[in-house]
């Protein structure tokens, strides 16, 4: 099945980048992540879908910065639709919040801790956008069916399933490549998310720590194993971001990585073919 973000079709025979900030720091470096990655992405003929989230709110800390706020954030993503030119992803968090923000973004985004809230998927699912759902740390690939069901029920199937790592002791994650297989049979597009999975949850005092160099690596290995597109976080100075400091990737990294994956993408979509 392919699901359409906007313009952009996730499940063909291009690979499809969802990127951006971890968290709206301001509209400045959204468009000027935004732009970049949209040319990145025009030179090596794949799609784009901008992502930020307007708010954090699983963030480790009382003290540690969420985002502008709903409002605030959702007119800086219509803010960006509209100059860059290019179609909006963000976490929705409550019921409420899918409405809203679904009157201004071309898809929604379902963290993985809240996927399993009913109420909020069928809010989101009741919107008619396009959904990225994050499998949570907790659960297993063949447990998404339920979540799927769910959203189905409000007669949306525009629906992309998310692999983002999976618990593994304390404040570790790893990831299992039969996930991607297994959330594919269900018949809908499968996104790899490349820097949360290298993420060390609550391993930082405070903050999440993770391992940034290790990205590139797992994002290869999603696109050797099939994936219809790649989730990734990335800030011109990772260090001074405000929120997933260790494991976004610098702005001026991308595009060598994602030349790498692009040229993995089309060798397996030759093979099946």
């Amino acid at each position: 099945m392919q699901v359409k973000i906007g313009d952009v079709v996730v499940g063909g025979d291009r690979l499809v980048l969802i990127a951006g900030p971890c968290v709206i720091e301001s509209e400045e470096l959204c468009l000027e992540v935004a732009s970049k990655l949209k040319e990145i992405c025009e030179k090596l003929g794949i799609g784009y879908v901008f992502k930020s989230s307007y708010d954090k709110a699983n963030r480790t800390s009382i003290h540690s910065f969420r985002g502008p706020g709903l409002e605030k954030g959702l007119e800086i993503l219509q803010t960006l639709r509209e100059k860059v030119g290019v179609p909006v992803l963000t976490d929705v968090h409550s019921p409420e919040e899918a409405l809203i923000a679904g009157e201004v973004v071309d898809a929604l985004q379902i963290p993985a801790f809240l996927c399993r809230q009913t109420d909020l998927l069928l809010s989101a699912g009741r919107t008619g956008k396009p959904i990225n759902v994050k499998k949570g740390q907790f659960l297993a690939p063949w447990d998404m069916r339920y979540v799927i069901e769910k959203i189905e029920s409000t007669g949306n199937k525009s629906i992309l399933l998310c692999e983002r790592g999976t618990s593994f002791g304390y404040n570790n994650l790893v990831v299992d490549f039969r996930s991607l297989v297994i959330m594919k049979s269900f018949g809908y597009p499968v996104v790899f998310d490349a820097t949360h999975s290298v993420q060390m949850p609550g391993a930082g005092k405070g903050i999440s720590g993770g391992d940034r160099k290790m990205a590139p690596y797992l994002l290869r290995a999603a696109c050797a194993v099939g994936v219809d597109a790649i989730f990734l976080e990335t800030h011109p100075e990772p260090t001074k971001a405000l929120s997933d400091s260790a494991t976004m990737l610098p702005l001026n990294s991308i595009f060598p990585i994602l030349d790498v994956a692009v040229r993995i993408f089309n060798l397996v979509k030759e093979s099946e073919g």
